[in-house]
């Protein structure tokens, strides 16, 4: 049971008029960015077609909710009842794709969502021309660049194979990271330049963040639902210049990320990249995109890899050790309070060295390099440190104590009908072995029992 749903209503405009009560108005106005900057007011590289504008307006009416609906509310502390609205330019080819959304919103946040469309009138909000790119300016490749470890090592990959046309690299940007996102596209920058035939960069750079108590609520911190806003601003963009695929970079591991324990079941552990996330995607893109011509697919390449294998084609791509060391990783980035009343400095330290994508990070530097010198907050077999703060390590040394099979990959998220369990299960097998290595080589460690 979830309770008396939260209702929420996406307004095509700030402007519009607000919906009755006890319907809740969400808008762009919520969002960081500038007017200007809206996917809707920006300059795009082409045309786009309307059903990737109605993505993008799904996906970000779907994180202002997930932003402004507090999950201390719920019953549980966790499971919320969310009821949205939004407005499409294809309402009927939307409704047919529901059933894969409201699949795809549980698996990623663990929600019960109801979404209804409403018709969506083009002529009540002018749209931005294309821009006057020539066809060599054109992206041939579309990619999410996070500045984290895999999305790093995709890109100085493919910016390495002075390939013909443009890559494009989609970055949302993170408050305070924005410089080290920044830094990290630099290095990405000079390795194409290294090439006698260096490939095209572009980057676009969008904003994620909202700001919850514009809307009259209390911040939700979890943001389960921000992976399909990325995507959605990667899919729009690849739309509007006719790339077919857009490649959203994951290590395998992290991407079925199967919990350590039976209490982190479900959207507890994140699912953004799941194989099951991504085949709803692409089922939704299916059902609304005019023509299979004109439809895109999200896919992972880095699937069958693992952390440590990820960290090693960034090396062999020619990229240095401190590069990687310099991305961002951490589930949970800690922040320095600022001086004053203004904006928050960034923090001297990205990483809190204790949550799971940390010790996997920990794991995979240490498997390509054998050592890792990012500067964590802290180490997880500090045994000064309070035992709350080490729940991640003690979990993973049990985990790492007992087999893991193909039920443990879904015993709480289905995988896809083209799924192969058994490459999936190798890829997990490989990266707890990272993992152990890592546990091994602490100092002081004893394994659990």
């Amino acid at each position: 049971m979830t309770g008396t749903p939260v209702l929420h209503s996406w307004l095509s405009h700030p402007d519009a008029p607000p919906p009755d009560p006890p319907w809740r108005p969400l808008s762009d106005a919520l969002y960081w960015e500038s007017p200007a900057r809206t996917p809707d007011r920006r300059n795009l590289f082409g045309p786009a077609p309307d059903w990737a504008d109605d993505l993008q307006r799904v996906a970000r009416a779907v994180f202002a909710a997930d932003r402004c609906t507090p999950r201390k509310a719920a019953f549980d502390h966790w499971t919320r009842h969310i009821r949205l609205s939004v407005s499409v330019v294809s309402p009927d080819a939307w409704s047919r794709a529901l059933p894969h959304l409201t699949t795809l919103l549980g698996t990623v946040t663990g929600d019960r969502w109801e979404v209804e469309f409403r018709p969506f009138h083009a002529d009540e909000r002018p749209r931005a021309r294309p821009l006057p790119f020539g066809p060599e300016e054109y992206a041939h490749e579309v990619a999410l660049f996070s500045g984290g470890l895999d999305s790093l090592g995709w890109a100085a990959q493919r910016a390495g194979t002075g390939g013909p046309g443009a890559l494009l690299l989609v970055t949302l940007g993170e408050r305070n990271f924005e410089a080290l996102q920044d830094a990290v596209y630099e290095a990405v920058r000079l390795r194409a330049q290294q090439e006698r035939s260096p490939r095209l960069l572009r980057r676009l750079v969008q904003s994620q963040s909202v700001r919850p108590k514009a809307a009259g609520a209390t911040p939700e911190l979890t943001t389960r639902s921000r992976g399909l806003l990325y995507a959605a601003t990667a899919v729009h963009a690849a739309a509007a210049e006719r790339v077919p695929v857009v490649h959203v970079p994951e290590n395998g591991q992290l991407a079925l990320n199967p919990p350590l324990s039976a209490a982190r079941s479900g959207a507890c552990s994140t699912r953004s990249v799941h194989p099951w996330t991504l085949h709803h995607l692409n089922q939704i893109i299916a059902e609304v995109a005019d023509t299979p011509r004109s439809a895109v697919r999200v896919v992972n390449p880095f699937a069958g890899l693992t952390k440590g294998e990820v960290c090693a084609a960034a090396r062999d791509a020619g990229l240095p050790q401190s590069v990687l060391e310099a991305t961002l990783s951490c589930g949970a980035p800690p922040t320095r309070r600022p001086p004053g009343g203004g904006q928050p400095a960034l923090p001297r330290v990205a990483h809190c060295g204790l949550c799971f994508p940390c010790l996997v990070r920990r794991s995979g530097l240490r498997y390509a390099y054998g050592e890792d010198r990012t500067p964590y907050a802290a180490d997880p077999w500090d045994l000064s440190l309070n035992p709350n703060r080490t729940a991640h390590w003690r979990a993973l040394q049990r985990w790492l104590d007992r087999p893991c099979t193909v039920l443990d990959l879904i015993a709480d998220t289905p995988l896809p009908p083209d799924a192969r369990p058994a490459e999936l299960l190798a890829v997990v097998d490989r990266g707890r072995e990272e993992l152990r290595a890592l546990v091994d080589r602490a100092p002081g460690v004893r394994r659990s029992a």
